[in-house]
């Protein structure tokens, strides 16, 4: 039986990261290449988790929370507690996303209002050059 595996080259050309990028979540216990002298090699678990790996890290999940939701997969539940607790954790950092943004939205309309009644003072003051000029 043959395992495909992929350089650390395909890898990020692959998932677009860093070599860099690769050698951390590897210490940090995500990934798991084979390991041959120097090299290392990535099989397709890797790259199953790498692409979870990265879409927590899109969502906003912590390094620590992916990788409680990748241990939960080795259970006998069928998922069901893997899938359980990604759904409790998408629901948090929903909440967190839509209240940032929010506050972003917000922010966004007073820099509006801001700047509008910056251009107002700005065309007042030059108005007010040419009459004296």
């Amino acid at each position: 039986m043959t395992i495909e595996t992929m350089n650390i080259r395909e890898m990020c050309d692959a998932f677009d990261v860093t070599p860099r990028t690769l050698r951390f979540y590897e210490a940090k216990e995500l990934l798991f290449p084979i390991r041959e002298g120097q090299k290392r090699l990535f099989t397709k678990r890797d790259r199953a988790r790498l692409k979870l790996i990265l879409r927590g890290k899109r969502f906003g999940f912590s390094l620590e929370e992916i990788r409680q939701l990748l241990d939960l997969y080795h259970m006998d539940d069928g998922q069901e507690a893997q899938l359980s607790k990604t759904y409790e954790l998408a629901q948090r950092h929903l909440a967190d996303m839509e209240a940032q943004k929010a506050e972003l939205d917000e922010a966004i309309g007073e820099l509006k209002e801001q700047m509008v009644w910056g251009a107002e003072k700005l065309n007042q003051l030059n108005k007010d050059k040419s009459v004296a000029a």
